[in-house]
């Protein structure tokens, strides 16, 4: 019978069928088997596989010149550019400073500075060469009777820097510094419109200039630059350590007096 069964599916299939009607609901096996026994030992459940992280998409890349050209294109006056330049978060001198140094002097003045980077000074006050190199440099335009004061725009001074925050103890700013906030200095120049540009330092000349400047060297020779008659002059704080090159200082003073006399 049972050699019948395995050679037919259709009779297995019938007697298994008339057992479950006869309510035979277990198989009997040859051994009896206690199923309240419990095992030697316990299988531990299966833990299901924790499911792939979704991959994370990368940050996108900034690039803070790019950022920084964008915004300062799209501010339309020297207050939006200020503005501009407080939000922007890619130079990392703005978290150490008190204040952003923006400008000082007359808007619309025929001559504007651009020196380098705040100072302690500066910083405190939040405006530019308020320290003892801006003492300097008040006392030298002063001897030709200009002034950052006055509300003569002829006569009138109009002050910024390359870099609107401080470096700390008043290091030279990086060169990647100098270039993320390059594009705000010339968007400043742009919007100020002055007639002369002065250069102040090496740093502010090989910045805004774009190439290395040896300002002992090239100080005082004029150029065509930026859209305008461009001087680089000694920095204030460097007099105050060579008293010697004021006579320098004062050929270049005298130098822009007479180009102020030539430009209308």
């Amino acid at each position: 019978m049972e050699s019948a069964w395995q050679d037919d599916w259709h009779l297995a299939r019938a007697y298994l069928a008339w057992q479950a009607e006869l309510g035979a609901t277990d198989a009997i096996c040859d051994a009896p088997v206690n199923r309240y026994d419990l095992p030697a030992k316990l299988e531990k459940p299966a833990h299901p596989a924790p499911a792939a992280a979704a991959p994370v998409a990368d940050a996108p890349q900034v690039d803070p010149v790019a950022q920084a050209q964008a915004m300062a294109q799209a501010a339309g006056d020297l207050d939006a550019l200020q503005a501009a330049m407080s939000t922007y978060d890619h130079c990392e001198l703005k978290r150490g400073a008190r204040n952003l140094v923006f400008s000082d002097g007359v808007r619309g003045a025929r001559v504007m500075i651009v020196g380098e980077a705040p100072g302690r000074e500066e910083d405190r006050a939040g405006k530019p060469f308020v320290g003892e190199a801006g003492q300097m440099l008040d006392r030298m335009f002063a001897a030709i009777g200009m002034a950052r004061d006055t509300p003569d725009p002829a006569c009138a001074l109009y002050i910024t820097n390359v870099l609107p925050w401080r470096p700390p103890q008043n290091r030279d700013p990086s060169t990647e510094e100098r270039a993320m906030m390059r594009p705000f200095a010339l968007r400043h120049i742009e919007l100020a419109d002055p007639d002369i540009l002065i250069l102040m330092g090496r740093i502010s000349a090989s910045t805004m200039l774009a190439r290395d400047i040896r300002i002992t060297q090239e100080r005082g020779q004029w150029q065509q630059a930026l859209g305008r008659p461009v001087i680089p002059m000694l920095h204030p704080a460097y007099l105050l350590r060579n008293p010697a090159a004021k006579r320098d200082a004062w050929a270049d003073l005298l130098s822009l007096k007479a180009k102020l006399r030539e430009v209308t």
